[in-house]
């Protein structure tokens, strides 16, 4: 799978480590001012990860608009938790979104995954297991965990 995020901080690396990734695009958003595709996926399942905030939701919308123009499918949008509650904008323009990916998953803030180097060292909590087997089943079971 390729993971791939809105924006920058949203949590693309972490996910790409626990899932993990075939490949880890880091931010796509300054690419898509220039207006090219960052993208080569080649039929592999694209995550787009970004965090639960208001301006990051406008971020999600640009870059899945992107993504469709370039002829990648999101497969699954990665909504990663800050810690914070999910603004009432953020949750509406997520739903809007809910049918131009293939699933939406949240995925809980984890202190935890702040404090170490590699995520894989990390014992989830029972929310975030589900949440990474969600996006394993959204992408097909391709990928595997550490």
């Amino acid at each position: 799978m390729v993971v791939a995020g809105a924006h920058g901080g949203a949590g693309t690396s972490t996910l790409a480590a626990l899932l993990p990734a075939v490949w880890d695009m880091g931010s796509i958003g300054p690419l898509l001012e220039v207006g090219r595709s960052p993208l080569r996926a080649k039929g592999r399942p694209v995550v787009l990860a970004v965090r639960n905030t208001a301006v990051a939701a406008k971020d999600a919308t640009a870059a899945i608009g992107a993504l469709a123009a370039w002829e990648e499918r999101v497969a699954a949008l990665a909504i990663v938790s800050d810690g914070g509650p999910e603004p009432r904008e953020a949750t509406a323009r997520f739903a809007l979104l809910e049918g131009r990916v293939g699933g939406v998953v949240r995925v809980p803030h984890v202190r935890a995954l702040r404090l170490v180097e590699d995520p894989c060292v990390v014992a989830l909590p029972g929310k975030a297991r589900l949440a990474l087997a969600e996006l394993r089943r959204l992408v097909g079971g391709r990928a595997g965990q550490c």
